[in-house]
Parts: structure tokens; sequence; C-alpha cells
């Protein structure tokens, strides 16, 4: 009976066998719901290269905070026959802290269970396999544990990431609709399935908790984001959509994907750390910053995702802006701040600390609300490029109008940006004052014992009607459908 499910779930979908395939994400479902949508990722499956399958379920059943488990089993057996499991890759698994053996994950968990006739029925009856039962993990442990594991995949190895993904209707006591009622329930899960393809794990876990949607193979994909090769390309299965209807209501939505790359990482495609950036930028390129700034904030109003998202290097994106550089947005609507955040010292490239720093300032800028969708063509945004912040000896050799200044005294410190001063038309004492007072210490405290660096800044300003006439701009709409 199960073999002959098997064939009804294929008999018009071609066998499209991919090299290049690492891993794969699937749905684990009842057969006759998501089973066509697993066998299809399978048939690009090319099992010649493998050596072993680990598959990642999520735990239905069992509460397994930041823990893996793996049985204490030889082999996996299926009315289609045993499957052995990979004993020696097990035992360097066990050494890892967070890998563990709860007979009571497994005794009931269909998320890896069910994965198994199918790589009998589309991949291989003799790869050894692992089965893997994922717990809950918080952000910081789906990172540590996607990194030991990655130390643990070689080129012979297939991930298996399981999971269905919105789950909505009465049963569940959930409908994605979003504030405006423009989310559907297709497009919670693209917007989670993009999370996912950028490899952007925060962002990923951020968005479930943010949306609660209800996608239950969360944390197997967490840990894929984290161990998947750097210059991976994910692929989503074009399939006919599937999902699972019952009497009262109960639906669920599948996606099939691949991951294409080498979990080999070669030192010639390693990408270099950015280097200190010295040299000015072109005008075109702080419009290029403005721009990026701009997008990052439409796509989280798009993705309702307020974090930063990292994938592909946004097109036109210079050598330069990929130097590393302190950076500061700045929102203002009708002159007046509506946010302001940023990092004086250089850490990262230029174009990713204006990105976040524009979510930041819209979204994360304790003294302000947070920005709305309906304001964002009537702001302006002013990035500001910072050079290196220097330590001065004395406040005295301070300079209004070309320092920005970093204050610090003790614990309490203190920044203000080279335009600040000009613009509230404060001399170097009021200045100073100011730094004093926003550190939190009497106006005085800058004249003993305090300590200053200098830097200077390339400031870039939207206008008012370079604005208007950006959100319509071509390449514009091109990104937002992109988006």
């Amino acid at each position: 009976m199960l073999r002959y499910d098997m064939a009804q779930l294929v008999p018009d979908v071609p066998v499209l066998r991919r090299a290049s395939i690492c891993a794969v994400v699937v749905p684990h479902a009842r057969y006759r719901f998501s089973g066509r949508v697993a066998a299809s990722v399978f048939h690009r499956v090319d099992p010649r290269r493998f050596q072993r399958i680990l598959v990642f379920g999520p735990s239905h059943y069992l509460s397994m905070e930041n823990r893996i488990s793996i049985p204490d089993a030889t082999h996996y057996a299926t009315p289609l026959g045993q499957l052995a499991a990979d004993t020696d890759w097990i035992a360097k698994a066990r050494k890892l802290p967070f890998i563990t053996c709860e007979a009571a994950a497994h005794e009931r968990e269909h998320s890896e269970q069910l994965q198994l006739p199918l790589l009998q029925s589309f991949v291989s009856t003799r790869i050894p396999v692992v089965c893997l039962v994922c717990g809950q993990f918080d952000h910081r442990q789906a990172r540590n544990a996607g990194t030991a594991l990655r130390e643990l995949i070689d080129e012979k190895t297939l991930v298996v990431a399981s999971s269905d993904f919105t789950h909505f209707g009465a049963t569940f006591g959930y409908e994605p609709v979003s504030q405006g009622g423009m989310d559907s329930r297709a497009t919670i899960d693209r917007n989670a399935f993009e999370l996912f393809a950028s490899r952007d794990v925060d962002g990923f876990l951020h968005y479930v908790k943010e949306t609660g949607v209800t996608l239950c193979g969360r944390d197997p994909l967490a840990l894929l984001i984290t161990m998947m090769p750097e210059q991976a390309k994910v692929s989503r299965i074009a399939i006919p959509r599937e999902k699972a209807r019952s009497p009262d209501d109960a639906n669920v939505n599948y996606i099939g994907a691949v991951v294409e790359g080498s979990w080999k990482e070669e030192a010639a495609t390693k990408r270099a750390e950015p280097v200190l950036g010295t040299t000015p930028l072109e005008a075109e390129e702080g419009e290029q910053l403005l721009r990026i700034a701009r997008n990052a904030i439409r796509r989280a109003f798009k993705l309702k995702c307020r974090h930063p998202i990292w994938g592909m290097v946004p097109a036109g994106v210079t050598p330069n802006l990929k130097t590393m550089r302190g950076g500061f947005v700045s929102i203002r609507r009708n002159g007046e701040l509506r946010g302001h955040t940023g990092e004086v010292f250089p850490r990262r490239e230029i174009w990713k600390a204006i990105t976040e720093q524009a979510l930041n300032a819209a979204f994360h800028d304790d003294r302000f609300d947070s920005l709305l969708e309906a304001e964002l063509e009537s702001v302006e945004i002013e990035a500001s490029v910072l050079t290196q912040p220097k330590r001065i000896p004395t406040w005295e050799s301070i300079r209004i109008g070309t320092h920005g200044i970093v204050f610090r005294k003790g614990t309490a410190s203190a920044v203000l940006l080279p335009q600040k001063p000009v613009e509230a038309g404060w001399n170097l004492r009021e200045t100073l004052i100011q730094l004093s007072l926003q550190a939190g210490l009497s106006m005085d405290a800058w004249k003993e014992n305090a300590e200053f660096w200098v830097f200077e800044a390339q400031v870039f300003r939207e206008r008012r009607e370079e604005t208007a006439a950006n959100s319509n701009r071509p390449d514009t709409k091109k990104e937002k459908e992109e988006v």
C-alpha cells in the first residue's frame, strides 16, 4: 500500500537531478496532503554524491530548550525496509553539548519519520540516515548550534529540513491579516521564505515572533540558515499549491525548496575582510546610501520585519561603500527630527551600517514613536558617513563645524555630529555643556578628567522633490515589486 501511495505522488513529476544540491526543505504532513511537494523536491536530489542524510525535524510533542535529540539506534525500519543509521557521525555529534537522546522525543514524532519512506522511494535505500528532532532554540543558541553542526558536515552530506508552513483556520486559531488587511495566507509564507532564503537567521526568527506565524519547522530552518554555505543559492520548487483541509476548516500551507552550494569552504571563495575607509565618498555614492536607507525601511513595512535582511549586496554598491566606516541616519518630517541613530567607530561595511541604522532610526529610537508607513514618503532621510575617531589630548583642539565629538567620563558618554552645534548655534563652551548634560552629568563635567575623540562627517541629505520623484523612478518601482 505504501509503495502504491508513493507511486501515485509522482505520475507526472519529472526527475530533474541536480548535482549541486546540498540541502532541501520539505513538508511533513500526511502524504495525501503534502507528499507531492516533498516528492517533487526529492526528485531533484542526485544521490550519487552523498554518503549520509541528516533529517532535521521540529519537536511537536516534547519541549527541549536549546537541544537536539538523536535516537540510540543502528537502523530505522519502515514498511519499505530498513535504513542504516550513520553511527560514526552520531558518535561525533554526541560530543556536542546540545545533543541529547530523549526517547519521548521520537515515540510519536512524525516530522522526521515521514521523510524516511520518501527518501527510500525517491532518493536511495542505501544511504545511511540520521534523524534529529530539534527543540526550541533562542537566537544565540541557534547560531552556536548551527556553527557547531556545520563543522561535522562535508560534501557527502545531504541536509533535510522538515517543515510545514502556515497553519491557519479554526483548528489552529490563527488567521494572518495585517493591520491594513493586505496580508494573505500566501504572502505571510512568502515573506517568511524570503527571510530564510536571504540567510538572515535573526530577521527570520524576529519575523516568526512578531507575526506569530504558525510555522512548525522554525528551528530546523533556523539551524539550516546558520549551516548554509556562504555562496548558497536557495530556490523554491514551483508546485501547484496544496493544503490540507478538514471539516473544522484546518488548513496548512506547504513549501518545497532546494539549496545549491558546496559545504566545502574554498579559500579562494572566502570573502575578504573589509578594510577601513579613508577615501571620501562621491556624491553618487552618497545618493546610493540614501536609496539603500529608504529601501530598507520600505522593505521593513512590506515584510513586517523591522530588522535588517542580509542577502545579496544591493545593486550600485561600489568598492568605496564596502569599506568599514561609522555612520548615522537621521529622519526628519517637516524639518522636525523623527529618528536619529548611528555608530561612531567603524566595525562593518558602510552600506550595512546605514541599512541597519535606517531601521533603528525609523523603528527603534526610544525618543520617538515608530515611523508609520503612511509617513514614509513625507519624511527626509539624512546619512552621515564618518571618519575614524581620533583621541585628542584636550578639548581645546575641537573645531566647531568640522569635528564631531565623542565625550567620555567614567562610564558616561555622549556623541554629537559635526552639524549639530552649527544647527543649534552653539559655541565651543555651549557644545561641551550639552555633551556633559547629554551624558547625564553636571554641566561642568567636561572641565576635568574627561576624554575626547573627534571625527569628521560627510553628510548626504534627501530633498523633498527628490523624495517624491524617487518613489516613481522605474528602478524604485522594480525594487518595490521585487520586495
